[in-house]
């Protein structure tokens, strides 16, 4: 994400948890008022979004430093500071909530991806995310996967073509809705197309998908799809995906593995502000 476009949607944040100001901190600290503070790591992770946090005091005050002590996506462990802070007391308070909700956020993402990737080593299997992302913080969730070391499923609806079961069940087959995407598709672009079963599987190849997602299928039946597949075809698995079955599916073949739960269903990961006077 573009610099500027991220500062306007922190604008919109900060507005929304100090409309008005902020009662506490405004009365209780004049701007001679200083102090120093250490994020700490409240226990072992892989950490994401530091730039992100420190670009929130950027925005907010000319007042505060943050100094980022780790690397984006390095693992550390409980305990670990993971960068300071300097500057005008009540503005490191007004923004302290907003990175913490940030950094824990995408740090939780970053390590939940970094727990699944490690279940593929020694495969030529990718982990990838989907589209079930939070309503305004789909890049910034996507960026925490890449920093797991996980890669990205397309970003949104133009992003590329996808026939999901709904699409093909109102286009009549998957046959119908490929040749019609395809009359008015750039060349650039590839038709992804979910099946979810072999007879669909033989029918999304024949119609010409470039990737075929093969949802919800049992490991055997998975292994069944990659002996017919034919040329460069991509085949993605996808649905049911748990991080105890990664190994069983990579071991069929597929290229891709998506899971929405690498967005969905994470746990923040705990990062505290030690703040201290100077």
């Amino acid at each position: 994400m573009e610099w500027y476009l991220l500062d306007e949607k922190i604008k919109s944040w900060l507005a929304e948890d100090m409309p008005y100001g902020d009662a506490t901190s405004d009365p209780l600290f004049p701007d001679s008022h200083q102090s120093t503070g250490t994020f700490v790591a409240k226990e072992d992770g892989c950490v994401a979004g530091l730039l992100v946090a420190q670009r929130v005091f950027k925005v907010l005050s000319d007042h505060v430093t943050m100094t980022v002590l780790v690397e984006e996506g390095d693992r550390v462990t409980k305990g670990t500071p993971i960068a300071k802070i300097s500057g005008r007391t009540r503005d490191i308070l007004k923004g302290e909530r907003l990175a913490l909700n940030l950094m824990q956020r995408m740090s939780g993402i970053a390590t939940m991806t970094h727990k699944y990737v490690e279940k593929l080593e020694g495969t030529d299997t990718r982990i990838v995310d989907t589209r079930k992302t939070t309503p305004g913080l789909r890049e910034l969730e996507k960026y925490a996967v890449r920093m797991g070391g996980g890669y990205n499923h397309r970003f949104n609806l133009s992003d590329g073509v996808m026939l999901k079961d709904n699409h093909i069940e109102a286009a009549g087959s998957i046959t119908n809705a490929v040749a019609q995407v395809r009359a008015s598709l750039s060349h650039m672009t590839k038709i992804e197309v979910e099946v979810e079963n072999l007879e669909q599987f033989e029918e999304a190849l024949a119609a010409g998908a470039e990737v075929i997602l093969l949802d919800n299928m049992d490991t055997e039946t998975m292994s069944k799809a990659v002996a017919m597949k034919r040329g460069d075809v991509v085949l993605e698995a996808s649905g049911n995906i748990t991080i105890e079955r990664l190994a069983e599916i990579a071991a069929t073949g597929v290229d891709i593995i998506s899971s929405g739960a690498l967005t969905h269903s994470v746990k923040s990961l705990d990062i505290s502000l030690d703040l201290h006077r100077a």
